[in-house]
C-alpha cells in the first residue's frame, strides 16, 4: 500500500485518494458511520434528546466526510496548505463530535441495560432496543478511533507543508 510519508506538499487526488494514508480511512468512516446511523435510527428514540443528538452527529459527520471526499477526489483542493489544514481541523472536530455522541450512546445503553435488570419478565422490544443500542455504542467507538487516527496522520501530512 503506497504511503505519501516521505512527499511533502502532498495532497492526492483520483484514484490516489484510495492507496495514501490517511485518506484511505474516508470509506471506513463512511461505512462505521452509516452502521452507527442505521443502528441507532431502528431503536426508539427515546429518551429524545441524547438519542436526537447522536442522529444528528452521525448524519453531519457522514455528509461532511461524503462532501471531503468528494473535494479530494475531484481536485477541487488544488494541492494546497490551507486544504491540509482544513483536513486536519475537519477531522479534529468530526473525532471530538463522534466521542461526546458515543459518550451519550453508552449512557442510553447503560440505561437500556438497567431496565432488563429490574424485572425478570422484560418485554422483547426493550431487550431488542438494549442489543441495538450495545452495537450501535461498539461502532460510535471505532467510528470515533477512526476519526481520531485519521486527524493524526492529517496531521502528520500538514506538519510536511
Amino acid at each position: 500500500m503506497a504511503s505519501n510519508a516521505g512527499q511533502t506538499g502532498f495532497l492526492p487526488t483520483g484514484a490516489a485518494l484510495f492507496c495514501t494514508i490517511p485518506d484511505i480511512f474516508y470509506l471506513v468512516e463512511l461505512v462505521f458511520g452509516g452502521l452507527v446511523l442505521c443502528l441507532v435510527a431502528s431503536t426508539k428514540l427515546e429518551p429524545n434528546n441524547p438519542q436526537g443528538y447522536v442522529i444528528f452527529v452521525t448524519i453531519f459527520c457522514f455528509l461532511m466526510t461524503f462532501l471531503w471526499l468528494i473535494v479530494f477526489a475531484t481536485g477541487c483542493h488544488r494541492n494546497k496548505s490551507s486544504w491540509a489544514t482544513a483536513d486536519v481541523a475537519c477531522h479534529g472536530f468530526a473525532s471530538l463530535l463522534y466521542l461526546s455522541a458515543s459518550v451519550l450512546l453508552a449512557y442510553i445503553a447503560i440505561f437500556y441495560g438497567n431496565l432488563t435488570s429490574l424485572s425478570p419478565i422484560v418485554p422483547e422490544e426493550i431487550t431488542l432496543t438494549y442489543k441495538l443500542n450495545i452495537a450501535a455504542v461498539v461502532f460510535a467507538f471505532l467510528t470515533t478511533l477512526l476519526y481520531v487516527v485519521h486527524t493524526v496522520f492529517s496531521a502528520l501530512r500538514w506538519k510536511s507543508f
